[in-house]
């Protein structure tokens, strides 16, 4: 497929573009910073900017598109995960400002311009429990994607409004609109340098529902999204199958959900982060664990 990718510099870009690429799929990168990956067009521009997002995604790929002499080919897909990553990194309204801002001048191009997929990031956020001010405790367990989405930040609620948006977009045009409640992206490195501290107070996850998504299945999650259609509008959370503490589920459980609702029995290490929704519609299949890197 020809992929138009928004913010593929960033941490869980960097490693969702080459799994994309491995998979057969041309790549452009748009970014405020260039990704540098030999087999990937990359493509700075302001995606608060209506027009430059309207001519990134009506433009060539690569000179090598020039030699047919049809004129420019039509994108297959987007897929937006470009964002201020989280608050604190710049004054709440710019943050907000920019996720909401973006995410709407991505849709209304892709619509406009007859883009058939759009696949876009949202976050764990939304749920209200990772950057709550004080504890805030999940309604039940495991969460899943009917669960609640009242956030009380102003990165969260971008990611709440770029859903609403995206739902909006897609009920005019009929297209395919995914939404990925991504938790907290992992690069490799981080399992020998941050999980043994995880291991040794599993408080230190409890803003991330003790969850955590591996970079290189998001990746293959972007890629099932990609290739299953007829879809409408969906959101996902997208999380790896165990939690990301040595604690059974059962002991995280009863040790800082004590008086939760729990939905279901789980299995002994099962994530709190439900991705049956992945599993069951798109084929999300995540394979890697910290267990195997940390002993």
């Amino acid at each position: 497929m020809r992929v138009f990718f928004t913010g593929g510099s960033g941490k869980a870009g960097r490693h969702a573009i080459p799994h994309l690429v491995e998979q057969g799929h041309r790549v452009v990168n748009g970014d405020l910073v260039p990704l540098g990956h030999p087999d990937v067009a990359d493509l700075r521009l302001d995606l608060t900017d209506s027009g430059q997002v309207f001519n990134a995604l009506s433009a060539y790929a690569g000179f090598d598109e020039l030699e047919s002499g049809t004129g420019v080919p039509r994108y297959d897909a987007v897929v937006h995960f470009a964002a201020i990553p989280a608050i604190l990194v710049r004054p709440d309204n710019e943050t907000f400002r920019v996720n909401a801002l973006s995410t709407y001048n991505v849709l209304e191009a892709a619509v406009k311009l007859g883009i058939p997929k759009v696949i876009f990031a949202s976050s764990e956020t939304t749920y209200g429990v990772c950057f709550a001010d004080g504890e805030v405790r999940p309604d039940y367990v495991p969460v899943d994607e009917d669960h609640p989405t009242v956030p009380h930040d102003s990165y969260a609620m971008s990611k709440v409004v770029n859903e609403a948006t995206a739902r909006s977009f897609q009920a005019r045009s009929g297209i395919d609109v995914y939404g990925l409640r991504i938790n907290n992206v992992i690069e490799p490195h981080e399992y020998e340098t941050d999980f043994p501290a995880y291991v040794a107070d599993p408080a230190l996850r409890r803003r991330n529902i003790f969850a955590y998504i591996d970079a290189r299945d998001l990746g293959h999650m972007v890629d099932r999204c990609l290739r299953t259609d007829g879809l409408g509008y969906q959101v996902f959370n997208v999380a790896n199958d165990d939690t990301s503490v040595a604690l059974p589920s059962d002991e995280i459980a009863d040790r800082f959900y004590a008086g939760v609702a729990r939905r279901r029995e789980m299995g002994t290490y099962e994530t709190f982060y439900a991705n049956d929704k992945a599993k069951q519609l798109v084929g999300f299949a995540p394979r890697h664990t910290w267990r195997d890197r940390i002993g």
